[in-house]
């Protein structure tokens, strides 16, 4: 070891200024020495911070490692074998933590404690003695300089000698003091090197010790287990390599599609619609009112789930309950100046939605499938085949018939049809059965009115003088004083479906297959808005009349009315059969289809008593008697039609066989 640098004790009683030069070098060493030592410690108690923080980190970590088996994943197939590598892996890093704690306790008894201590004793004793040698230097520069002052003339001896005492020791202070910083200041150049070595001695001890029995503790069997772990690890990042590439396949082909596919609407001059749909799913926007005259619309998430409208709004875990399907109808609606809104009604007619569409196919697809729904489609054993022949049954109900496609078509009777094709068909009743054709009911491609347009003359006559009507009999002008002397007056709320020329009006089955073609020939040509009317039923006519204006659309004679039938599924569904005088002294034959808000049965049920009414009016006996047996006002002048009424005497069900009668 190389010689150090000293200051020479001998000196220190003559304090020259040569020692006084070197003394401010050792003093200068001494502080830049102190300064290194503060960092050193500094970064030697990070270090043990650090390892004391692997301690607890480790202890997280094994923790949290046996939790991943209590999290519960949504999607946790597989995980077996994670669970227990991590098992073992937990059980691992808990050997890890005890050699931790114990490097841990090490580096602070070997390392950061002698770093300590040779701040708080050997620096601070070189710090305590500079103090100490500054004050004793100062107490003999005074002394000396009282000694000094001592007057020449008049030397008093006592004066000199205590003065001469008090230079002595402060001389003598001064000289301890020195000999003793001086030997702190000289120990200090071999105290420093001991210090610096000693703890980086502890440091790699305790890391040798660490990693030794870390060797000692992995044996053999930890390797086979890293490798079978890192197999493992490779055979997951070669699936997940496999995956990402199909992926990225999938993803060029997702977005190499035609720009139309975020386009709303791109075909909106013709949207190929799928007419078949039992189930759908999309958006829509909901029309909520929120005051009297205000209402919002919202954006949700809707799908059908069985017979069932189904509501899921963003972020919800499921959908809720919007609207029962079943037996409900649904047409497209204008509604606030917005494009493609359809609207849901119950079966009652009390309570309906209102929906919006993004494009027009995928209204015309919501109408279509929500009025497959509402036919119980889904009930049967295959749904999809049964809406496909819906459709093509549909099709066929408005697409004419060439006489060379009747060739290779073989007649089918009504007959004939399978009681799966009864069912799927679900537009005609079991009365048609017996119809041995439905060309010999209505001929192939009769047009269908879809409004009710009179001739200008019929027009004229009925609304001559703008005369409005009251639904309730009483009119302006007395034009119809026949309605004064009517025995029945009964109003239904009505919309017009459709009309169609037909071939007889021998049976009620020419009804059931007019309501098919209609309903068939509005859903395929997708015409779903209708006109309200109320239909006023007295013992001479039918009324039609505008509830806005009171303007009467159509008047049909009682008597010219030969067949009226409701449906026998959709209860709301009415129609009857007029004959109708041409100028050529022929007759003709219609069919009117009608959706009320009220049963059909009770207007057929209404439209039959005025028949009676008028058939028996000659005869005044058998008009009182029929009287007596119709529930009528308090006034006795209008004819009661309640729920009630169904299960009293005179009911429709006493008068079903006059109707087919009729």
């Amino acid at each position: 070891m190389p010689a150090v640098d000293k200051l020479l004790l001998e000196e220190a009683l003559q304090d020259s200024p040569q020692t006084r030069s070197l003394l401010s070098v050792f003093e200068e060493d001494a502080g830049t020495l102190t300064d290194h030592t503060n960092q050193l410690l500094q970064a030697m108690q990070r270090v043990y911070g650090a390892q004391n923080e692997m301690c607890l980190a480790t202890q997280q970590l094994s923790r949290q490692l046996l939790a991943y088996e209590k999290q519960n994943f949504a999607l946790g197939k597989g995980d077996e074998e994670v669970i227990s590598t991590l098992h073992y892996f937990s059980k691992v890093v808990d050997e890890l933590n005890v050699l931790h704690t114990e490097l841990a306790k090490q580096l602070a008894d070997t390392m950061v404690l002698p770093i300590i201590q040779f701040r708080e004793k050997d620096l601070t004793e070189v710090s305590t003695l500079k103090d100490l040698f500054g004050l004793a230097s100062n107490e003999h520069d005074l002394a000396m300089a009282k000694y000094s002052r001592l007057p020449k003339k008049k030397e008093n001896e006592k004066v000199k000698t205590e003065v001469g005492k008090e230079v002595a020791a402060a001389r003598r202070k001064q000289h301890l003091s020195s000999l003793q910083y001086y030997c702190a200041l000289n120990a200090l150049q071999y105290r420093k090197r001991m210090a610096m070595m000693e703890p980086m001695i502890g440091f790699a001890h305790g890391q040798i010790n660490y990693f030794k029995k870390g060797a000692e503790m992995f044996s053999k069997s930890m390797d086979d287990f890293l490798s079978s772990v890192a197999d493992m690890v490779r055979s997951i990042q070669v699936e997940l390599e496999a995956e990402a590439e199909k992926m990225r396949v999938a993803q060029q082909e997702l977005l190499s599609v035609d720009e139309s596919v975020y386009t709303p609407d791109f075909d909106a001059a013709a949207p190929q619609v799928n007419r078949t749909l039992i189930q759908k799913a999309g958006y829509l926007n909901l029309r909520n009112k929120t005051g009297l005259v205000t209402t919002t619309w919202e954006r949700l998430y809707f799908f059908t789930q069985g017979g069932n409208l189904m509501c899921q709004p963003r972020g919800a875990v499921a959908g809720g309950l919007i609207q029962d399907l079943d037996n409900c109808s649904v047409m497209a609606v204008d509604c606030e100046d917005r494009r493609y809104c359809f609207q849901i009604t119950t079966p009652n007619g009390k309570s309906a939605i209102i929906l919006q569409a993004e494009s027009r196919k995928e209204n015309d697809e919501w109408i279509c499938a929500i009025n497959n729904i509402s036919r119980q489609i889904y009930l049967t054993d295959n749904p999809e085949a049964v809406a496909i022949k819906l459709n093509q049954t549909a099709l066929q109900a408005v697409t004419p018939i060439t006489s060379l496609g009747r060739k290779q078509e073989s007649p089918c009777t009504s007959q004939n049809l399978t009681n799966s094709e009864m069912e799927s068909a679900r537009l005609i009743p079991n009365a048609t059965v017996g119809v041995t054709d439905t060309e010999e009911l209505i001929a192939p491609g009769t047009p269908i009115q879809f409004d009710i347009v009179l001739p200008a003359t019929e027009f004229l006559d009925q609304n001559r003088g703008s005369r409005r009507v009251n639904p309730f009999g009483e009119t302006e002008d007395g034009s119809f004083p026949e309605a004064e002397d009517s025995l029945l007056q009964q109003m239904f709320v009505v919309r017009f479906l459709g009309s169609m020329a037909v071939k007889t009006d021998s049976t009620t089955a020419v009804i059931y297959e007019a309501m098919r073609q209609v309903l068939a020939a509005r859903a395929i040509h997708n015409i779903f808005r209708t006109t309200e009317s109320h239909l006023v039923v007295t013992s001479q006519a039918l009324r039609l009349i505008d509830p806005q204006t009171q303007v009467s659309r159509a008047n049909f004679e009682l008597t010219s009315v030969t067949q009226f039938a409701a449906h026998q599924e959709n209860k709301r569904l009415v129609g009857f059969a007029v004959r109708d005088p041409e100028s050529t002294g022929e007759e003709s034959l219609s069919t009117y289809i009608f959706e009320s808000n009220s049963e059909g049965e009770k207007i057929c049920y209404a439209i039959n008593l005025g028949k009676e009414i008028t058939e028996v009016q000659k005869d005044p006996e058998a008009l009182a008697k029929l009287m007596l047996s119709v529930p009528l006002t308090n006034d006795g002048k209008y004819v009661l039609l309640n729920d009630q009424q169904d299960d009293s005497d005179g009911g429709p069900s006493e008068h079903r066989g006059a109707e087919s009668e009729a």
